[in-house]
């Protein structure tokens, strides 16, 4: 998986032969937080010991963690949640911005083959999402308390880029940023 996540590309080599095919993706992928399914469940108890929780994570490899770039915990909802009938943001609202963010990324790097955010190259990150002192103080921070690596660094800044273009901002802000470290929940030590 880490070659067409990485490359988006999957090369086949046999005895005889090697073939690459194109492999643009996107991955959407879900886990059970621990074998039994109820760690930090605020109504339930977790019956797994810490050592079996970290096999079990362990089971997804660091480098492939390292690849996606949004991890987002889903607690589980209560009756009243699900059954309420109040919406939230249409989805027409949605389509909207994010059509919007997806002109703004293609018009700011797609000459140079990068047509969304995730598709930004080092050179690219550089130019494009470059932040001010104190974010930086931010970054150098959750890299050391986390101990993330240089690939979660980049990209914690192209989803805090991607939030930025959401909200139609030239700038990236502190606070996206920080909502960008967020994302990262499974690079957070369990202890």
């Amino acid at each position: 998986m880490r070659q067409p996540l990485e490359d988006r590309v999957v090369t086949i080599s046999r005895a005889a032969a090697s073939i690459t095919y194109p492999a643009s993706f996107m991955m959407v992928a879900a886990m059970n937080p621990c074998p039994c399914g109820y760690f930090a469940d605020p109504t339930r108890q977790c019956s797994c010991s810490p050592k079996q929780i970290q096999r079990y994570r362990a089971k997804v490899s660091g480098p492939l963690l390292d690849r996606i770039d949004i991890h987002v915990e889903v607690p589980g909802l209560k009756y009243k949640e699900l059954a309420d009938e109040r919406g939230g943001e249409p989805s027409d609202g949605i389509r909207e911005r994010v059509n919007r963010a997806r002109s703004l990324q293609f018009t700011r790097a797609g000459h140079d083959g990068a047509y969304c955010n995730s598709q930004l190259k080092p050179r690219h990150i550089k130019k494009f999402c470059a932040v001010d002192e104190p974010t930086h103080a931010l970054l150098e921070s959750a890299m050391e308390r986390l101990g993330l690596s240089a690939r979660a660094y980049n990209r914690i800044l192209k989803v805090a880029r991607t939030i930025a273009d959401l909200d139609a901002r030239e700038r990236i802000t502190a606070a996206d940023v920080s909502e960008a470290i967020q994302y990262r929940t499974l690079d957070r030590r369990l202890y």
